[in-house]
């Protein structure tokens, strides 16, 4: 499914924090960089327009973090984006350290965490960062230690909002009980549902949930399986149709696909304008 006429805006919107007014299909940083996350991409000029490009089909939330590189992905957005327009949404992370491709440990001493927002801040080319999440939280250190920094940071003007990553109900719930918490960010898809009680949770809270990794389907695409079947029939690719589930899964959900590639990058944002009948969202419902 391509159409020209399609953008980020037809996914409808959300308000994350109360003030902060997205489309809902977002675009996530992650494969701008080299492999395994690692170092520049292989063609940065590509990673450009894909920054460019998804403004002008209307993404306005745009997720990122310092690890993605580290210190690649955000240098890139400013490059193709600074000046900002108004309405742009820009949610980094930290909390991860790199030591090499693939390779992810988890530091959440608060004095890193700040260091790591104040880079986020330079490297972004902004003053106030819109969302900030906690990448990972470090079981080395108490939680209160961690999110206490982000709120001094907020109560200072560096960040406006907070959010989570790959975090359970209950660290959720403890998180709430320290500060505010407007977004969490989980692993979740059409056939990976292992968050649904984080996603359960986000829903009755007013909390954006972003999903991480929203177009594998995995053994459900395969030839002749049922999400082919309703993506021939939609004249629609099986990602299309895996993000056009996500989006009617629930209106807190805020899909982030990534891409290197111009392409793959309009192919995603036409997902906005495919509608599920409810017998096939049902159909991919019951899939996994």
């Amino acid at each position: 499914m391509t159409a020209s006429n399609i953008t980020a805006a037809d996914s409808g919107t959300f308000t994350i924090g109360g003030d902060m007014t997205v489309n809902r299909l977002g675009y996530g940083t992650m494969q701008l960089t080299g492999p395994g996350v690692w170092g520049d991409p292989k063609d940065p000029e590509e990673a450009v327009r894909v920054l460019k490009r998804s403004a002008e089909l209307g993404v306005n939330f745009i997720d990122t973090a310092d690890s993605y590189g580290p210190a690649v992905a955000e240098p890139l957005i400013r490059k193709a984006l600074h000046p900002y327009s108004d309405d742009m949404v820009i949610a980094t992370k930290a909390g991860l350290t790199r030591s090499g491709p693939n390779d992810w440990r988890p530091v959440g001493r608060p004095e890193y965490l700040r260091q790591q927002a104040e880079m986020s801040l330079r490297f972004l080319g902004v003053e106030r960062i819109d969302l900030f999440q906690l990448h990972r939280i470090d079981p080395k250190v108490p939680l209160a230690e961690q999110l206490g920094e982000l709120e001094l940071l907020r109560k200072e003007g560096k960040i406006r909002h907070i959010g989570l990553s790959e975090v359970s109900v209950e660290e959720l719930r403890e998180a709430r009980e320290i500060t505010e918490i407007v977004s969490v960010q989980n692993l979740y898809n059409l056939s990976n549902r292992k968050a649904e009680d984080v996603l359960e949770e986000a829903e009755a809270g007013g909390i954006a949930f972003i999903p991480w990794f929203p177009l594998a389907t995995g053994e459900l695409a395969r030839e002749g399986g049922p999400l082919d079947d309703i993506a021939k029939r939609l004249n629609a690719k099986p990602a299309q149709i895996a993000l056009a589930w996500l989006l009617r899964r629930s209106p807190v959900m805020l899909p982030i696909p990534g891409t290197s590639s111009v392409s793959h990058l309009e192919d995603n944002i036409a997902a906005a304008g495919l509608q599920l009948s409810d017998e096939d969202y049902d159909t991919l419902s019951n899939l996994a």
